[in-house]
């Protein structure tokens, strides 16, 4: 049995349109980090862009077994 945590990380520029860059990439790592040293193993991510604004998202769910 599993518990299930989604979270919202907000990127700083839209990755279609810019690319990505090196301070998105160190959060991303800092997030992942963090989370597998409290437990949580990754499940699965989504990129979201979002079309009214400059920046965009990931969808990132991790789980930890009960």
């Amino acid at each position: 049995m599993f518990e299930y945590k989604t979270e919202l990380l907000e990127t700083s520029v839209k990755w279609t349109k810019d690319g990505a860059n090196e301070k998105d990439l160190l959060q991303l790592d800092a997030l992942l980090n963090l989370r597998a040293k409290e437990g949580w193993e990754l499940v699965t991510h989504g990129y979201m862009p979002i079309l009214t604004s400059s920046r965009s998202a990931f969808l990132i769910t991790f789980r930890k077994t009960l």
